[in-house]
């Protein structure tokens, strides 16, 4: 049982669910951040990842890319920041996956998934950079990683 269940009304304390009358609604519950399943170990919770996703093609007029970024960021509301010129792109953003290996796919899709409807250019993905949490902090601390994305929101290079 995740903690927290039974007070949520999802759960009886055996683990069992509580019988309902034909026709009865369940009661839907969400699943705070922190929350785990039973035998779910922690390596397994999902984590942070920080996406810097890398894009470039043909020359594209700058107020159409700005615009298409701009939605993009409306579209997927983790978008940090995204720096721009006429011929490529580097958008940054908080992924949340079990692993590397989801948080990567996800990266990998975004731009071609959205690209009709933001209206993004046709680029192409010419670089990709996930790294967790705490080694995108401690870049920072060091003083050699990205800088933090200030301010937010959509940008020339």
């Amino acid at each position: 049982m995740r903690p927290g269940a039974a007070a949520r009304g999802g759960v009886s304390g055996a683990g069992v669910a509580p019988s309902r009358a034909a026709g009865e609604e369940r009661a839907l519950t969400s699943v705070s951040a922190g929350d785990r399943y039973e035998g779910e170990r922690p390596e397994e919770a999902p984590r942070l990842w920080h996406v810097t996703l890398s894009v470039s093609g043909d020359e594209a007029p700058l107020k159409e890319v700005r615009r298409a970024l701009e939605q993009l960021a409306h579209d997927h509301p983790f978008l940090l920041t995204s720096r721009y010129a006429g011929d490529h792109a580097e958008i940054r953003y908080w992924e949340e996956a079990r692993d590397l290996h989801d948080a990567a796919a996800v990266a990998l899709r975004l731009w071609g998934e959205h690209r009709q409807t933001a209206g993004l250019p046709p680029w192409e993905i010419v670089g990709l950079e996930v790294i967790d949490r705490p080694t995108y902090h401690q870049r920072i601390a060091e003083g050699y990683g990205p800088l933090p994305a200030t301010p937010v929101g959509v940008h020339p290079f």
